[in-house]
């Protein structure tokens, strides 16, 4: 009898959500803690009376609006339910026999997934010690069968940006045949001017590949809006797999709105930034070697304590995010969260 369901299917891990439970502090998704920008609750209520209609297929409005902002011609964009999406458009769109996609390991827990599903096999790539990204490591590994390499910046869940430098040198040494992805997922969140805004320094490249999302920053991770930037014959190629009417109307308002907003978006990203960097310091009396952080979050390289440490503040009733035997992502939540978060390692460390 013929099996119907692909074996390797059968051992992709499930993706883990950042856990929810009512009343506790959540600092395990990575959002941001102070609610829909100006405007976007009015759009979206604005846009429920039409739900009986089909949204925009091509998204027009919300392309040409972001086409507008970076400089690019709408066509060389592509929108989808979130980064992670497109992601998965993308790894479908190169895939095939006897493919690979390179990344680095650990970082972004969807990367497999989206490799798999699309029948490529992944090379991950060990970060250095200080959980960046190893990019002499990374371009090693790019073989004849590389489709694309994936470059995590900042990278989820360790925190570290790539600098202009470092992406440089991989633009530089790779073959224009294999895509490099460049995953902007935290952009808005990055302070440090030596990493580099991957739209505007690379765009033009013709293996260049850049994701960003309005979940983060942009305070929309419950409508599920990214977008794609690519040279137009990869745009189109991505644009083929995307399902049809995938962002809908609410979606699509909502974003329109928040660009409308960007002041206020970059206000609060300051916010987010300033407690990101106490939060660093303080976490570092007790976790030494929690690296530099460009994201919204910070990595507590726990080891084998990581699922023990989440327990501890689950009981304190904070939710924090753990990798089983490698570390604790921290979301950056608001002043007074964080404190419970620091008090509790505190806990922790002086048992």
């Amino acid at each position: 009898m013929t099996k119907p369901i692909r074996d390797e299917l059968r051992q992709i891990p499930l993706y883990v959500p950042g856990k929810a439970i009512p009343d506790a502090v959540k600092l395990s998704s990575n959002e941001v803690p102070y609610g829909p920008l100006p405007g976007v609750v009015e759009a979206i209520a604005s846009a429920a009376s039409d739900v009986h209609r089909y949204p925009d297929l091509a998204v027009v409005a919300l392309r040409d609006a972001l086409a507008e902002r970076h400089g690019l011609d709408a066509g060389r964009l592509v929108t989808g339910t979130g980064s992670v999406a497109l992601i998965g458009h993308l790894m479908q769109a190169i895939g095939g026999p006897g493919g690979e996609v390179v990344y680095s390991w650990r970082s972004f827990e969807a990367y497999p997934i989206a490799a798999t599903v699309a029948g490529l096999r992944s090379v991950q790539v060990p970060n250095t010690p200080d959980h960046r990204h190893d990019v002499e490591a990374l371009i090693a590994a790019v073989g004849p069968d590389t489709r694309a390499l994936i470059v995590c910046s900042p990278n989820n869940p360790t925190g570290p940006a790539v600098t202009a430098e470092e992406l440089d040198r991989i633009f530089d040494a790779v073959d224009e045949s294999v895509l490099v992805v460049v995953d902007e997922a935290y952009r808005e969140f990055v302070t440090d001017p030596a990493c580099p805004d991957a739209i505007e320094r690379y765009a033009d490249r013709p293996n260049a590949v850049v994701f960003r999302t309005f979940s983060k920053a942009w305070g929309l991770a419950g409508l599920r809006v990214g977008y794609m930037v690519a040279r137009p014959e990869v745009a189109e190629a991505v644009r083929r797999c995307v399902i049809p009417f995938a962002v809908n109307a609410a979606a699509q308002a909502a974003a329109l709105a928040a660009l409308g907003a960007e002041g206020e978006m970059r206000r609060r990203v300051a916010l987010v930034a300033s407690e990101r960097k106490r939060a660093v310091m303080a976490a570092r009396e007790f976790v030494p070697e929690v690296p530099d952080s460009q994201a919204n979050f910070f990595w507590l390289p726990l080891g084998e304590e990581a699922v023990d440490f989440a327990v501890h503040c689950e009981s304190a009733g904070l939710l924090v995010r753990p990798f089983a035997g490698d570390g604790v992502r921290v979301t950056i939540g608001l002043p007074e969260e964080n404190d419970a978060m620091l008090e509790a390692l505190r806990d922790y460390a002086e048992r």
